[in-house]
């Protein structure tokens, strides 16, 4: 998850280290705790993989700043000069960025159709779907389909279940309550990725003419 996530903010902007770890955190919730421990092994990764690599960003020149007194000249202008070599030294020591390369961007689309058991999948569901501007359109619509049958199997069970707990006893009506609210919100879900599937499928076919998903 660490690794999709972090190749979705790359496919945006190259990044450094700090501002990886501020982005993701962002993007995955204070109760993710990505830390710098984490983070940098999935770098070194990615990197290893040939999905990112190093950019040394451009050093930004100093300012240099003007002298005042009475030194005038020869004097003043290699002072100035002095003054510059230090101030550019210093301005080269920039911190290492990292960036997408093709190889990650296939590597991101695998990632992005890849199950994941050990992650939570609602996370793992909310994370694609900030990834999706960055995949194609044939992976998101398999990406929303399968969100769907999801639902569609989570309604299918809680109403089995339902049905067997009341031919068994006296229905508890804050038990019945409960899941009729879960029941509501799957529901409104499935309303939700309907409605992105209708989207998906109206943009692909003013683009290409026609749906084709395996």
């Amino acid at each position: 998850m660490l690794e999709l996530a972090v190749l979705g903010l790359l496919k945006e902007q190259p990044l450094h280290g700090y501002e990886l770890k501020k982005r993701l955190g962002e993007t995955l919730g204070f109760l993710w705790g990505v830390s710098y421990g984490s983070l940098y092994p999935a770098l070194r990764r990615l990197e290893t993989e040939g999905a990112i690599e190093i950019v040394s960003p451009r050093p930004v020149p100093a300012a240099v700043p003007v002298p005042t007194g009475s030194i005038t000249g020869d004097v003043a202008a290699a002072k100035l000069r002095a003054m510059a070599d230090r101030l550019s030294g210093a301005g080269r020591r920039t911190r290492k960025a990292y960036r997408i390369t093709e190889r990650g961007e296939q590597l991101l689309v695998g990632l992005f159709l890849a199950d994941d058991e050990r992650a939570d999948p609602e996370k793992l569901f909310a994370l694609k779907l900030a990834c999706c501007a960055h995949v194609p359109p044939e992976a998101r619509l398999q990406l929303l389909e399968r969100r769907r049958a999801v639902l569609l199997e989570r309604l299918a069970e809680s109403e089995a279940r339902a049905g067997g707990r009341g031919s068994r006893r006296t229905p508890d009506r804050y038990l019945t309550s409960l899941i009729e609210h879960r029941n509501r919100s799957t529901q409104r879900d499935l309303e939700w990725v309907d409605e992105l599937i209708a989207a998906e499928r109206a943009a692909m076919e003013s683009t290409t003419g026609s749906v084709d998903v395996a």
